[in-house]
């Protein structure tokens, strides 16, 4: 992770992308049903025993629920199935290990379980063998067994009023629900905003009518409770009360895209009950007389139906020419204001216009952009998601992620590729630069960086209570031989790249540098090495004023140093600014096929000028120089020090206060497959218009160009699915790696590069991002070493790929590597014979489905394989027939690893703080204690219920943006490409 100069505290993170699949693929866990076995008094226990598997080690969580009478101390008991399974480090209880037989006894703190009461506890344990799951638990010597059928949950949805109804102050909203319960009766339906109870309702029809509500905006849920006290909390609906002003006509969205020979939909409704009928008529007022008003020119609207939204149909005729046209409706209604709205017809005249794929592509994107399925925050900020209980590598959906923005402009590129509308990619690349790149405001002392001196060393370490790790003046540091070139470039000793997390509604309360208001405010998480997962961070501001936390604000948690002061921090995430510059590219390629380049020049200079500062990315960490193996090796002269790959970070940081006079600017020493990007490496050493203006800039992107096909060439197993990386700092620390290890350009092999928790290359989707690059770059330029790499894996992937003819599909999900590849020669590469892959699961994911299909796509559109175009075309059938639904696309996920909620976080003994809401943080603390606002989310019951025991693991149908555009994107191009 990142470090930088004494008197600063704290380290800026590397980022962890622990993706929606990696996750998934956690096993389910098995739960014993053996007969009890009462002894004295009536011991009964049910144990749920799951586990997080990688090549030779894993995770397991173990929830002990008490069914018979309250205990005072347990001891669990069970015996691994194969003799090389061991409990390396266990918590929550104390665990004990006597050949295959395993023990684990209470702490004073959990031995007390009522009747009906859970624990839950685990360990990390290593095996070489196999790694089966024990077949049978005891509790006190009482093996462990149910009492009879679960109870299972209600159901519970609102059907009054609509997720984005309007409307007017004081305002009586009519909430209604529907609630069932399979297994018996419905007790009782709760009606609620937000926390807040309205009011409750025992008998069916549940309604509840709210009065008097006053202008805001606000978010209705439904807790339906049943006869044996089990709960489900529905989906939340928002809507909005205006203050009372002049009635409107409501027309949404603001803008749609229409297929050619085809049409969308806008939705109408009023902003206040009328006196009595009112007519809303829309029609076109300005732009291509192709686009008409099909159905709904003309809609009535009574005092009982004002804000129930009705549809007006928007045409796009067939014509011969190869012109996207744009045409503004506007629904007027007697007394009431107007509205407009925009909508743009989709050519299919144009090769690659005139199929089924690019009107899908049109559907996906009306769904992203329309405001009530909630991509967006009102600032215009995308989501990571529409969900906000979600816990990967975001810990909440209403984050953001430089990799979201990333996927935003490439959403908006395939928009002006087939409606010519390129205000919208420029739109998309504002809002990146004012939300999450750091202005000038936002980094205040960079003038005061030494490029001879650019940080000072701190270690990383395996183990998290080795953290806070002290900074250490004796490590030689190299030099930053290109700080000054960059300068000398843009005028500006400012950095301009993304920061990789944002707090997109403020739900911490952090504001913008300890303002407490500002949204989005800029967060980190990750801090303390490979093995803290998200259930174990602490989130802290990135710039920290000591307004919250201990006495240092965060920053003692983590750096070890005699003094600290307050001080801003960032950390770019360089997959994300390439991606930028990969989807800048396509902009401006297409935009130039219509003639309309100039209109996306100045963003597409903005792409070179991020992937100028995107070199940082290049460099060790402390700019040491390559093949280092001990913290007295060398420092870095010049362009020594850069591995010449994207790296997982570079970050950059200062004082807040500008009579300070310091800041620093780190690289990265581990380098990870999944991050490559050899397109955007092109691009900006070839394509005139995306070359920076550093000095040695397009030089460094032709030479990374290269290194990059070079290590897929090196990482590729005998199968052809591409390994995990290499690091110039084994361990972190620089310490000597294993002398087994192959080498790269001196970088030590690594199969799990940055994150062992779960392993950062067993997830599938990093496979699919990567090669979707070098396809891409493949089908552009016809690269041979592009086409080498993709001719080996396309034919792995694909031989492991089901379509079957309803649609359904799997794809792998998550791998398992034995063996190293050998060391690199570039003149005589290494066949690698004892690197292997095999697949431990399958899955149905959308998003990884969406890449994988690009891949395919482009791969074969240059080469002509049938093969991948069919499975291609099959994935994307498949989506289309299968998953979707009103937001996107998506398909159930089982969250099993959420039982990791209560997961204890790591606090040094005696280090105490409080977070902005007052949660506490100290050596008691978990997951949960310090995010105390998940226990208002309406997805919280259900959660809750799994982690006492009473409820299964929860599922969800998540709609992570970057996965929803995978998918259109994947479409528009599929229908470019195969028209």
């Amino acid at each position: 992770m990142p470090q930088f100069p004494a008197k600063t505290g704290a380290l800026p993170h590397f980022r962890r992308r622990v993706a929606a699949l990696a996750l998934l693929s956690l096993a389910a866990g098995t739960t014993t049903a053996l007969a009890a076995s009462p002894a004295f008094a009536a011991v009964s226990c049910d144990v749920t025993y799951a586990t997080n598997d990688w090549q030779g080690g894993f995770t397991a969580n173990v929830s002990i629920k008490n069914l018979g009478d309250p205990l005072n101390g347990w001891t669990l008991g069970f015996a691994f199935p194969d003799a090389s399974q061991k409990v390396t480090q266990g918590w929550s209880a104390t665990w004990s290990q006597s050949g295959q037989n395993v023990t684990a006894k209470n702490l004073d703190w959990n031995g007390n379980l009522a009747t009906g009461a859970s624990t839950s506890i685990g360990f990390n344990g290593s095996w070489s063998g196999s790694n089966p799951k024990p077949t049978s638990f005891t509790i006190n010597g009482v093996a462990c067994g149910g009492t009879g059928p679960v109870n299972q949950a209600p159901t519970a949805s609102i059907t009054k009023p609509l997720a984005g109804a309007t409307f007017t102050a004081p305002a009586t909203v009519d909430i209604t629900a529907n609630a069932a319960d399979s297994d018996g009766t419905v007790a009782k339906v709760e009606f609620f905003n937000g926390t807040t109870l309205l009011g409750t309702d025992t008998t069916a029809p549940y309604a509840y009518s709210w009065a008097n509500v006053a202008a805001g905006d606000y978010s209705l849920t439904a807790k339906a409770t049943d006869d044996k006290g089990a709960s489900t909390t529905s989906s939340p609906v928002g809507i909005s009360v205006q203050a009372n002003a002049a009635p409107a006509v409501l027309l949404t969205p603001a803008t749609i895209a229409v297929p050619e020979g085809g049409s969308a939909d806008l939705s109408v409704k009023l902003s206040k009950a009328p006196a009595a009928n009112v007519t809303v008529t829309t029609a076109r007022t300005s732009g291509d007389a192709d686009l008409t008003v099909s159905s709904g020119g003309s809609l009535t609207f009574t005092t009982a139906n004002w804000n129930t939204a009705q549809t007006v149909r928007i045409a796009a005729a067939e014509d011969a020419d190869q012109a996207s046209g744009s045409a503004e409706f506007t629904s007027t209604a007697p007394g009431h204001t107007s509205a407009k709205a925009t909508a743009t017809e989709v050519d299919n005249d144009s090769a690659g216009g005139d199929n089924e794929y690019i009107k899908r592509f049109t559907t996906m994107y009306n769904k992203l952009k329309d405001p009530a399925n909630g991509y967006f925050s009102p600032q215009g900020v995308p989501y990571h998601s529409v969900e906000t209980f979600m816990v990967e590598a975001p810990d909440h959906g209403h984050e953001t992620t430089s990799e979201a923005y990333s996927y935003y402009l490439w959403l908006e590129a395939a928009y002006g590729k087939v409606t010519g509308d390129w205000s919208k990619f420029n739109d998309a690349w504002a809002s990146m630069e004012k939300y999450i790149i750091p202005s000038a405001a936002d980094q205040p002392t960079n003038s005061f960086y030494n490029p001879s001196k650019p940080a000072t060393y701190a270690g990383e370490w395996d183990d998290v209570k080795q953290y806070p790790s002290k900074l250490d003046n004796g490590v030689s540091v190299g030099s930053d031989p290109i700080a000054n070139e960059l300068k000398s470039a843009y005028g500006t000793s400012d950095v301009y790249g993304m920061h990789w997390l944002l707090d997109v509604d403020n739900t911490y309360g952090y504001g913008r540098c300890g303002d407490g208001t500002t949204k989005p405010a800029y967060i980190n998480t990750y801090q303390r090495g490979p093995e803290e997962s998200v259930f174990e961070t602490i989130p802290q501001p990135s710039c920290d004023t000591f307004k919250h936390g201990g006495k240092n604000g965060y920053l003692d948690l983590f750096t070890g140093d005699s003094s600290y002061a307050k001080q801003w921090k960032y950390t770019n995430a360089p997959d994300a600014d390439a991606r930028a510059v990969q989807a800048a590219y396509w902009a401006y390629t297409w935009a130039k096929e219509q003639g309309k380049e100039t209109q996306v020049a100045s963003s597409v200079s903005k792409a070179a000028k991020m992937g100028d500062y995107l070199r940082y990315a290049m460099y060790d960490k402390y700019f040491k120089k390559q093949g280092c193996t001990s913290t007295s090796c060398a420092a870095g002269t010049g362009k020594d020090s850069s591995a010449y790959l994207l790296s997982w970070y570079y970050a950059w940081g200062g004082a807040n206060d500008t009579s300070a006079g310091w800041a620093w600017r780190i690289g990265a020493s581990h380098n990870h497959s999944g991050y490559q990007n050899p397109m955007a490496a092109w691009a900006l050493s070839t394509v005139d218009v995306l070359k920076p203006k550093g000095a040695t800039a397009v030089q460094d992107w032709g030479t990374s160009l290269t290194r990059q096909l070079e290590f897929y060439r090196w990482l590729q197993s005998s199968e052809g699915a591409i390994a995990g990386g290499a690091t110039n700092s084994w361990q972190g620390h620089y310490a000597a790696p294993p002398s087994t290890l192959p080498t790269f350009y001196g970088m030590a092999y690594d199969w799990q590069p940055v994150y062992h928790d779960p392993p950062s290359n067993q997830w599938f989707g990093f496979q699919a991002w990567s090669m979707e690059r070098v396809a891409e770059l493949y089908y552009t330029t016809g690269n041979t070493a592009a086409k080498q790499v993709l001719d080996k894996w396309v034919k792995w992937a694909t031989d492991n790929t089901t379509v079957n003819a309803d649609g359904t599909f799997q794809i792998p999900s998550t791998l398992v590597w034995t063996g190293q590849p050998d060391t690199w020669n570039a003149s005589n590469p290494g066949a690698n014979a004892g690197l292997h892959v095999s697949i431990r699961d399958y899955t149905s994911d959308v998003g990884v489905a969406g890449s994988y299909a690009k891949v395919l796509t482009y791969y074969a559109a240059k080469s002509g394989n049938a093969t991948a175009k069919a499975i291609a075309k099959g994935l994307l059938d498949g989506i289309w027939k299968n998953n979707q639904d009103a937001k996107g696309v998506s398909v159930p996920e089982t969250k099993a690893d959420y039982n990791r909620l209560n997961d204890p976080v790591y606090v040094p003994p005696g280090w105490t703080g409080k977070m902005p809401n007052g949660d506490v943080i100290d050596s008691n603390s978990t997951f949960m204690s310090i995010r105390s606002f998940y226990k208002n989310d309406p997805d919280w019951p259900k959660v809750d219920a799994y982690l006492k025991g009473t409820g299964p693991a929860p599922t969800f149908n998540y709609h992570r943006f970057w996965a929803q555009v995978d998918v259109a994107v994947a479409l528009a191009e599929y229908g470019r490409l195969f028209p």
